[in-house]
């Protein structure tokens, strides 16, 4: 296995992830980097050894920070985050391509760029709807936006779990499907 493709998940001091979506993950690099300058401990390794004439080590699979970092309280208006919300499907026509952010109250009358007025739309139903109020273009989101708490977002999440899950990392994630080997 090339050292590319072994990143290590990252887990708070209490060995939870810092993130289900994205995923906490660290280069092996920065995992390497980050076993010397003392930031984290080594919880699990793949096999693949990395090394210079005077030294060898395992790729750290699992580390945990040595310092307990405080989870947000609320998650931040991110693309990722608004698309999570919405099951990353446009919220008109139930499409998943081409996703865009939709004002519902237009920018051009005054809408914010806010969880309670912002929907994933794709393209054309973005384009259709234009600078129009939902009711005037005949365009209701199927879902009413609104802010996620963290629980939110994480429930949501647990449909999208990531390609990439090493076995190392069963005991700390918890989704609904199989994790691959």
């Amino acid at each position: 296995m090339s050292p590319e493709s072994c990143p290590a998940l990252v887990l708070n001091a209490d060995y939870r992830p810092l993130s289900y979506f994205p995923l906490s993950l660290l280069s092996w690099q920065s995992a390497v980097k980050s076993v010397f300058l003392e930031r984290v401990n080594i919880v699990s390794e793949y096999d693949t050894v990395i090394g210079s004439p005077s030294f060898q080590m395992k790729l750290p699979s699992v580390v945990s920070l040595k310092r307990y970092v405080k989870p947000a309280r609320k998650p931040a208006f991110t693309r990722f985050n608004l698309f999570l919300r919405d099951s990353f499907s446009c919220q008109y026509c139930g499409s998943p391509d081409d996703l865009t952010f939709d004002h519902l109250i237009p920018r051009s009358r005054g809408g914010q760029t806010t969880w309670q007025n912002v929907v994933a739309a794709c393209s054309p139903c973005n384009l259709r709807k234009g600078g129009k109020m939902p009711k005037q273009a005949g365009m209701l989101p199927r879902v009413w936006p609104f802010e996620p708490s963290v629980t939110d977002l994480q429930k949501s999440g647990r449909s999208f779990p990531p390609n990439h899950l090493h076995e190392s990392w069963n005991d700390y994630l918890y989704w609904d499907t199989e994790l691959e080997p």
